[in-house]
């Protein structure tokens, strides 16, 4: 029983001293007179008062990247962990800032969650309200932040961005190019020159290929150069071009020659000229229509 009790004592002993370490700090009298909090102006420097050796733990938002950038109309929710009375849900206004307890209008557009929130922490601590804040953003709706994808995919419209998204990513989002689109997409970002990347380099995980996509860039996905094959094949119609594609390989994507047919002597019209004998392993441009022959026996 002695020993029972000593050990109770010594666990209550601990825990009271955890308690004590892991209780927020209060705001310094200055802050709060009479022993309530009190709001004041934003400081003209909220970082001034920072060192340079401060380290703030930011709490991550839960499924979203801290590198999505703020922007006016995205509804966020910020709070700081274990303080009740700062709790805002606030939609970012056109000049970019929200409302806040004790700062005022603070500006949030045009920056990283984690910048944000960050800045907010030593604003808070520089102006005398929490010791060491540890801030929390999350977003509830996003409203700022599109990709404009258009053409041959599957399901084109605009695409929120809530983090930093590789072009793969937002062509696998909606659903991927048609058979009706071309090899290649044409991307336009907001800032830089538009460049056409093929499908299948996209594929291949080279991330040289895959650049990543930010707010405002366009994605098209344009219809397919066709070429045409017509006669002794088993699947006749219109196809379109791949890069590199051969005479051979379009009569493979026509299904092959039938029993009849015979590629020794294919023709091929191309504009106003017809091409005679042709050598398989050449390659196929758009508008070719490409006619097998039947056999001779």
């Amino acid at each position: 029983m002695r020993n029972t009790a000593r050990a109770w004592l010594i666990g209550g002993w601990l825990l009271g001293i955890a308690v004590a370490n892991s209780a927020p700090a209060a705001p310094p009298a200055a802050a709060r007179p009479g022993g309530a909090p009190r709001p004041a102006a934003a400081p003209a420097n909220p970082t001034s008062g920072a060192t340079a050796g401060d380290e703030r733990v930011v709490a991550a938002p839960s499924g979203t990247s801290q590198e999505y950038i703020l922007g006016p109309a995205d509804v966020i929710e910020v709070s700081v962990l274990g303080r009740p009375d700062f709790d805002v849900k606030d939609r970012i206004g056109a000049d970019g800032t929200i409302r806040t307890p004790y700062l005022g209008a603070v500006k949030v557009a045009d920056k990283t969650i984690k910048q944000f929130a960050d800045e907010l922490g030593k604003a808070l601590e520089t102006g005398g309200y929490y010791a060491h804040p540890i801030v929390k953003v999350d977003i509830l709706s996003y409203a700022s932040r599109y990709v404009t994808v258009l053409g041959n995919f599957g399901t084109p419209g605009l695409i929120p961005v809530d983090r930093a998204y590789r072009l793969s990513e937002i062509v696998a989002r909606v659903g991927g190019v048609r058979e009706t689109g071309a090899p290649y997409v044409i991307f336009t970002p907001a800032r830089g020159e538009q460049r056409r990347i093929f499908v299948r380099d996209l594929a291949t995980g080279d991330l040289n290929g895959d650049p990543y996509v930010s707010p405002g860039d366009k994605i098209y996905s344009p219809e397919a150069e066709l070429f045409y094959v017509s006669g002794q094949v088993k699947s006749p119609g219109a196809f379109g071009i791949l890069p590199e594609l051969t005479f051979r390989m379009a009569l493979s994507r026509a299904g092959g020659v039938t029993d009849s047919g015979s590629d020794k002597n294919i023709s091929v019209t191309r504009g106003t000229k017809t091409l005679k004998h042709v050598d398989l392993d050449t390659k196929v441009m758009p508008g070719d229509v490409i006619l097998v022959p039947e056999r001779l026996f």
